[in-house]
């Protein structure tokens, strides 16, 4: 996997998914000033190749376009009309794999080329493929930003599939964790399958036959030369990245037990001094950083699993749960409970609720 840790307000990303929730807001009459309100970023700045945005600016567009759209399915539809060639060379290196198993492996190696809001996991199991979505831990994401994400991912997962395998492909159903859906349009009318709530997991599940369908542009010379090109665009996404993200890397490979900042500065090959200049010109410090990363896992934790709160301050570094539920209250104003509250969970127990046709 080669994924490397980036922090939430590191402009490295392209801009295309901004630009593409802007275009489809634009299609309902909202101008993109309003869709752009607080993301920091100018019209004419979605049309550069060079422009860069953070995964914060992502997720604030799209706190916009919940505010904004009159659509209740606007997250999925949106999500659909992303296409390979949105991605540039990532999407191209999908395009010419030359077997459906191979583009997988390669979409989870690249992924964070493709501007990761969601850590997004296959797998082959019961005669199926699923893929599994989880949003990234942010204290942005509430309960109606949190179900805007994972429908997103689902509405582009599926075009992606239909440029590699063609027209036809049709999961076989949707699972979410939400309890239900609050829109008023049938269901399988607008995913294109039924739609299981209140399940464990966000996933996207097809029959396994479907990896047997050659890609249409299949050309392995081809995804060979791409997969380079996005080898390169990769290491200029860490280049970018640069100290701060070999420090948090390191800090948070030794989460549990914390490493000082001189133990840091001798395994980057600078002196303690440098370390601490290099970062505030960053704006930012170890303390900061590491109060990051807890955050972010505690969220992740208390919103992705039942571990208990003892459990989670261990696993964060916290020699007391007190000095965690101080550090929790701190991030969100909230105790480890309301933060489990936040998204909506899955019914503790009776069948789940499919919802089809009527």
């Amino acid at each position: 996997m080669r994924m490397f840790s980036v922090g939430p307000d590191e402009k490295i990303y392209p801009v295309a998914k901004i630009a593409m929730v802007v275009h489809a807001l634009e299609a309902e009459g909202v101008g993109a000033a309003d869709s752009l309100k607080g993301v920091s970023l100018l019209t004419r700045e979605l049309f550069s190749p060079k422009t860069r945005v953070s995964v914060t600016q992502v997720l604030e567009c799209y706190a916009n376009a919940l505010k904004l759209t009159n659509d209740p399915y606007f997250a999925f539809r949106t999500g659909q009309k992303f296409h390979v060639s949105t991605f540039g060379l990532y999407g191209f290196a999908i395009l010419s794999s030359t077997n459906l198993r191979q583009t997988i492996r390669f979409q989870e190696e690249y992924r964070q080329l493709a501007t990761p809001v969601s850590d997004i996991r296959f797998r082959e199991e019961h005669g199926c493929a699923t893929w599994t979505i989880t949003p990234v831990a942010d204290p942005r994401i509430n309960a109606h930003l949190y179900r805007f994400i994972v429908e997103h991912d689902f509405g582009m997962l599926i075009s992606l599939h239909r440029d590699v395998i063609g027209a036809a492909f049709v999961p076989r159903e949707l699972r979410v964790r939400f309890a239900e859906h609050s829109g008023p349009a049938d269901l399988v009318s607008v995913f294109g399958c039924p739609v299981q709530c209140g399940k464990e997991n966000n996933q996207l599940v097809y029959d396994l036959a479907w990896l047997n369908y050659m890609p249409v542009f299949g050309d392995q010379i081809a995804h060979l030369e791409m997969s380079k090109l996005c080898d390169e665009l990769l290491d200029d996404l860490r280049r970018r990245v640069g100290l701060v993200g070999r420090v948090r890397e390191l800090l948070l490979h030794n989460l549990m037990r914390p490493i000082n900042g001189e133990k840091i500065a001798q395994q980057l090959h600078v002196t303690p001094r440098t370390l601490r200049r290099k970062l505030r010109e960053q704006k930012t410090s170890l303390r900061g950083l590491l109060d990051e990363l807890r955050m972010n896992l505690a969220l992740k934790y208390l919103r992705d699993t039942d571990l208990a709160t003892k459990g989670i301050a261990h696993a964060l570094g916290y020699s007391e749960t007190t000095s965690f539920r101080r550090a929790l209250r701190r991030w969100t104003r909230s105790a480890p409970t309301d933060v489990r509250k936040q998204v909506i969970k899955p019914r503790p127990s009776g069948p789940s609720q499919q919802l089809t046709a009527r």
